[in-house]
């Protein structure tokens, strides 16, 4: 069922403001009451107070009375002063632009496949400006989409100028966020510096128990009673950055090693897209070595 015009201009006209700051009395008021000033209408509205920390944490969701038109820099303008008086950071964003997104890969598709699948069908609202590739296998799958893909080759050798040309492209496509859709090289410290917090990994539960060749053969001699995914924030420690989400399933012993990997590809591609959707929701908070997720 198509949504109706009304809803659609609702929609569209939605803005998203996050903020964190020290723990303090009248921080939420301090956000509400001003949005009520101007005339705005709170569709959704998530805190968290870190009481360890003493961080406060907020999202919220909200669009203008339809009487009046939403005046981003006017918004602006007034909210910079009652910010600094609780020294926020904070964020404004437009809940319909279309965040760009690079995607790495190497040749196991079925993570590329599904956010395909869901940019096409605009269940992200996403833009794919380029794939990249240290394999030319997938080519094909991103022509079909219309989407430029980059074959970039990499051995210990040219390891520096393949992640050279690798940042160009992300720098010339302007991306909001990179995706890691099991690309599996492990990154330089340098480019997990650059990428920091806008870099999202997904990889199977079985780490760090079950490393190497054929992880899902070595789970199912061991009798691995649950298989899972990780989705995370890359970092200098390989597949230790802040989690973002995850997703797991019980197994038993009828789940011979092709049914443990055919699970643990559709729980990574639920857990990958998840991630994806939170962040350009602006849904994750980096809080530190973890993060604060909003999660709907």
């Amino acid at each position: 069922m198509s949504l109706s015009k009304e809803v659609q201009e609702q929609i569209s006209d939605t803005q998203i403001i996050t903020a964190s700051c020290p723990g303090s009395l009248g921080t939420v008021d301090a956000v509400t009451a001003y949005l009520s000033q101007q005339g705005c209408y709170i569709n959704e509205i998530n805190s968290f107070d870190d009481i360890d920390t003493q961080r406060f944490f907020i999202r919220i969701e909200f669009r203008p009375d339809r009487q009046s038109a939403f005046n981003r820099e006017h918004f602006i303008s007034g909210f910079k002063a009652k910010a600094a008086s609780f020294e926020m950071d904070w964020t404004l964003t437009a809940k319909d632009d279309k965040a760009k997104v690079v995607i790495m890969v190497s040749k196991h598709d079925h993570c590329l496949n599904d956010l395909l699948y869901r940019y096409r069908t605009g269940d992200l609202n996403i833009e794919i400006p380029a794939i990249i590739s240290n394999h030319p296998d997938l080519e094909e799958l991103a022509k079909w989409h219309g989407i430029p893909y980059f074959h970039l080759p990499v051995n210990k050798d040219i390891k520096p100028q393949q992640e050279a040309m690798v940042w160009k492209i992300i720098q010339d496509c302007d991306a909001d966020l990179v995706v890691l859709a099991r690309y599996m090289q492990v990154l330089s410290s340098e480019m997990c510096q650059r990428l920091a917090g806008w870099a999202i990994n997904i990889h199977h539960s079985l780490l760090p128990g079950f490393k190497g060749a054929k992880p899902y053969y070595q789970a199912y001699h061991k009798g691995v009673k649950l298989v899972g995914a990780t989705a995370h924030y890359i970092s200098d420690d390989l597949d230790e950055g802040p989690i973002i989400t995850q997703g797991v399933e019980t197994v038993d012993h009828s789940h011979y090693p092709a049914d443990l990997a055919a699970k643990g590809r559709d729980i990574e591609c639920q857990t990958l897209s998840r991630a994806v959707r939170w962040h350009i929701e602006q849904r994750v908070f980096l809080h530190g070595e973890k993060s604060v997720v909003f999660a709907k």
